[in-house]
C-alpha cells in the first residue's frame, strides 16, 4: 500500500461513461460518485490525464463534465489510441504518429468488403466511405472514397461492419496478421487500425514525461482490448469488473464493473 499515484490514466467508454441499455451508447455524463472521486484526486494535487481510442473532437465535452482543468491550466490527453495526445483548452495537438495504412485496409476489406471505413479529420469529425450507425462517431461525417481516404499517412483508421461480431474481428486479425500496424478491437465488429508501436501506452509514457511523473506512479483505469498495454505499462493497471478475460488477466488488480462505479472505488482506495 506504499503506491501513492501522482498520475491517474483513464479509459472513457466503460470506464467513466455507463453504456445506455437502449443502444449500447455510452452516457453523457459521468456518475456523481465518479464526479466525487475524481474531484479528490485533483485536489490531491493529482494529475488525470484521459486516455480514450476517441478522437480529440470526442473528448473535449468529457473534460468539460469533469470540469477539467482546473485554475486555468490545461489537460493533457491520449487521444485515438495513443496516435495523438494533445492539450485542452484550447484544443492542441502536441503530437501526432501517422502511418500508411493502405495495405492493412485493402487487406481487412478483401475480407469484409461492404464495412464502413473512417478516418478522423480533427476538430472536424471524419471522412468515411459509408455512414456509421447513428451515435458511433462524433462530429460531421464526410463521404469519401476509400481509396482516397487512405492516399496519405494517417493517425488511425475504423473499419466498421454491423454484420459481424467482435469475435469474428478478433479471428480475422489474427489470421491476417496486419504487417506494419498495430489493432485494436472493439466491444461490436469495430477494429481500430494504428502505427506499429503505437497503443494508449505509447501515449501516456509521452504525457507522463511532459509532466514529469514517473511510471511507476501512474495509477491506469480501463476496460477494454485497447487498454491492454496502457495496464500493463502503468505502475498499477486495474481492469473494470466488465472487461473482457483477456483484459483482466493482465490487471493488477480488478474493480467493479462500470455500472457499480468501479473508477470511483479504484480511486477512492487513494484519495
Amino acid at each position: 500500500m506504499s503506491f501513492a499515484p501522482k498520475l491517474i490514466a483513464l479509459d472513457i467508454d466503460g470506464t467513466l461513461l455507463v453504456p445506455l441499455p437502449d443502444t449500447g451508447h455510452s452516457a453523457e455524463d459521468v456518475t456523481p460518485a465518479v464526479r466525487e472521486a475524481v474531484d479528490r484526486a485533483v485536489d490531491a494535487g493529482c494529475h488525470i490525464v484521459l486516455a480514450s481510442g476517441r478522437a480529440p473532437l470526442s473528448m473535449s465535452w468529457v473534460l468539460e463534465r469533469l470540469d477539467l482543468p482546473r485554475n486555468g491550466g490545461q489537460s493533457l490527453t491520449v487521444a485515438s489510441n495513443g496516435a495523438v495526445t494533445f492539450s485542452f483548452p484550447p484544443m492542441e495537438v502536441l503530437s501526432e504518429v501517422t502511418f500508411d495504412a493502405r495495405e492493412a485496409v485493402r487487406t481487412v476489406m478483401e475480407h469484409v468488403p461492404e464495412a464502413a471505413v473512417a478516418v478522423e479529420e480533427h476538430g472536424v469529425g471524419y471522412r468515411v466511405n459509408r455512414h456509421f450507425p447513428e451515435g458511433e462517431l462524433d462530429g460531421e461525417m464526410i463521404l469519401t472514397p476509400v481509396e482516397e481516404l487512405i492516399a496519405s499517412e494517417v493517425s488511425r483508421v475504423i473499419i466498421r461492419d454491423p454484420e459481424s461480431t467482435s469475435e469474428d474481428f478478433v479471428t480475422l486479425a489474427k489470421k491476417l496478421g496486419l504487417q506494419g500496424t498495430n489493432y485494436f478491437i472493439g466491444w461490436t465488429a469495430w477494429i481500430d487500425l494504428a502505427p506499429e508501436g503505437v497503443s494508449k501506452a505509447s501515449g501516456l509514457a509521452e504525457v507522463a514525461a511532459r509532466l514529469g511523473v514517473d511510471q511507476s506512479d501512474v495509477l491506469a483505469i480501463g476496460d477494454g482490448r485497447n487498454d491492454i498495454e496502457m495496464l500493463e505499462w502503468a505502475g498499477r493497471g486495474v481492469a473494470m469488473g466488465q472487461a473482457p478475460t483477456e483484459v483482466k488477466a493482465i490487471a493488477d488488480a480488478v474493480t467493479g464493473a462500470v455500472e457499480e462505479d468501479g473508477a470511483a472505488v479504484e480511486i477512492n482506495r487513494w484519495f
